[in-house]
């Protein structure tokens, strides 16, 4: 899997950046994934729960002693932004109460016309499907999105671990079936794109199969 590589400042938040991308996980994953001891994740896992980063659940697995299953809290994800948020949901309500619904969809779709030529650009430039794959996941983690790619049997899964937008989509949700469709209209030429999972429906993340054409 082609993973997001972030801007890591320190071990919090290379912690706090596993639990968004892959969480919940098991202290002897994290540590793992960290290349840190087992006892080395508990102290930092703890540390952090104290401060409000993180939480956790016990899970028991049969016998023997249960296993706790770390994620992030919503302290943690907020760590993570979502894009001007407040002010964002303040335009949305104005031009939806002032200009009506049309209006609203109109200026969403125009937004998310300038991110499909923007996007086309770079990726026709691109060779093959699975390099124009590669490409658009890190167009999107320069957006803020956390995203990552893998091989998907003929074709390719694109998740997105973040959503910076979400106080937007969740105020107006005509923004998530706009940038499918631009998704979509992208993509056309050589693959069809589907969405899989979804972050306003309650999934972790958002998710998309990507088969060619």
């Amino acid at each position: 899997m082609e993973n997001y590589k972030a801007h890591i400042t320190s071990s919090t938040d290379r912690l706090l950046l596993l639990l968004k991308t892959k969480g919940p996980l098991a202290t002897g994953v994290i540590a793992q994934e960290l290349g840190i001891t087992g006892e080395g994740a508990r102290q930092q896992l703890q540390r952090l729960a104290e401060e409000g980063w993180v939480q956790f659940e016990s899970i028991s697995r049969g016998v023997g002693r249960p296993s706790l299953v770390w994620s992030l809290s919503g302290r943690g994800n907020r760590r993570f932004p979502d894009t001007h948020a407040e002010l964002t949901v303040q335009l949305i309500n104005t031009i939806r109460d002032v200009l009506g619904d049309e209006a609203l969809e109109n200026v969403i779709t125009a937004r998310e016309h300038k991110a499909l030529l923007r996007y086309y650009d770079i990726l026709v430039l691109e060779d093959g499907l699975e390099a124009k794959v590669a490409r658009f996941a890190a167009l999107r983690s320069s957006d803020g999105y956390l995203a990552e790619w893998q091989k998907d049997g003929e074709g390719y899964l694109l998740i997105e671990n973040h959503c910076p937008i979400c106080a937007a989509a969740n105020a107006c949700h005509d923004i998530c079936k706009v940038e499918l469709q631009t998704f979509q209209q992208i993509f056309k030429a050589w693959a069809t794109v589907e969405r899989l999972d979804h972050v306003i429906e309650g999934a972790r993340h958002c998710a998309y199969r990507i088969m060619p054409v």
